[in-house]
């Protein structure tokens, strides 16, 4: 199906269908914030570490899913996924870091720290992806002048 800008009066509007790219990033990231939530439910005592760690196993399998999903994606403004991604990557690695900091501050070690620290770079990594292809799904792609 192509995207058309201009329908006769009455009739229905037709969209390109593109992958399941933000479902699968906010899946991921709901993996993420179980195994967050588990670990910190174990606090101040140290976590099991098995199910945090298959959740973020799970949770980066769907990101590299949904990454080979995204670039085989045609008809997506890239423009517009470059510009937002770039921002929104800056600004989660800032908050990311910060999270990490106060881990570290208040002695997180060990294992739980390294767990602690994956979800973290997935939660990084997944975030500005939604945000930066719902934004461009909904933009219209530069026609390749030939």
């Amino acid at each position: 199906m192509s995207v058309s800008n201009v329908e006769a009066p009455g009739a229905p509007v037709t969209r390109q269908r593109f992958a399941p790219v933000a479902q699968l990033g906010t899946a991921a990231l709901v993996l993420i914030v179980v195994g967050g939530v588990y670990m910190a439910s174990y606090a101040p005592r140290r976590p099991p570490l098995t199910a945090p760690i298959c959740l973020a196993a799970a949770s980066a399998a769907l990101l590299l899913v949904n990454v080979v999903m995204l670039f085989r994606t045609r008809g997506l403004a890239w423009d517009k996924f470059f510009l937002v991604g770039r921002w929104t990557l800056l600004s989660y690695v800032i908050a990311a870091g910060l999270i990490e900091f106060a881990f570290v501050h208040n002695h997180t070690r060990g294992g739980p720290l390294v767990v602690l620290t994956a979800m973290l770079v997935l939660f990084a990594l997944d975030v500005p992806l939604i945000i930066s292809y719902t934004v461009a799904r909904y933009q219209s792609a530069p026609s390749r002048a030939g």
